[in-house]
């Protein structure tokens, strides 16, 4: 015959009982806490080169490290922009546009700067943090 256990059946006396923490477990928390703690550095502070190329052009979008050598043709409407990366610099270099602004833009290399061309709807932008001089 089965016997039914019920809540009740303790009659109101409560049980305490204690968490055991083994040597595996503690090993187990470290090892998560070390794991997490170097994945946030190695993401986020780890030093060097975070400075980036941000280069969009008509649908299109392209993303390189401020310290690459890249030549990037870039497509727009009225033909292609030639945008080039070389000793921490980007600049347009040549654009099928009339008024040449974005190549009169110069050398880019600090956060933030950016030359435009409107009329090709092509932009390169810098991001990121100034390491690198």
């Amino acid at each position: 015959m089965s016997r039914r256990v019920y809540l009740n059946d303790n009659k109101g006396i409560r049980m305490k009982v204690k968490p055991h923490v083994k040597p595996w477990d503690l090993a187990i928390i470290f090892l998560a806490l070390a794991l997490t703690g170097f994945s946030a550095w190695s993401a986020y502070l780890k030093p060097g080169n975070s400075t980036q190329v941000l280069i969009e052009g008509y649908g299109n979008r392209w993303v390189f490290p401020l310290d690459a050598e890249e030549t990037i043709a870039v497509p727009g409407p009225l033909g292609n922009t030639i945008v080039r990366i070389h000793d921490n610099q980007a600049w347009v270099e040549s654009s099928p546009c009339e008024n040449q602004i974005c190549v009169a833009a110069g050398r880019l290399h600090g956060h933030g700067e950016f030359a435009a061309c409107l009329p090709n709807m092509v932009l390169v932008m810098i991001e990121g943090h100034d390491d690198v001089k």
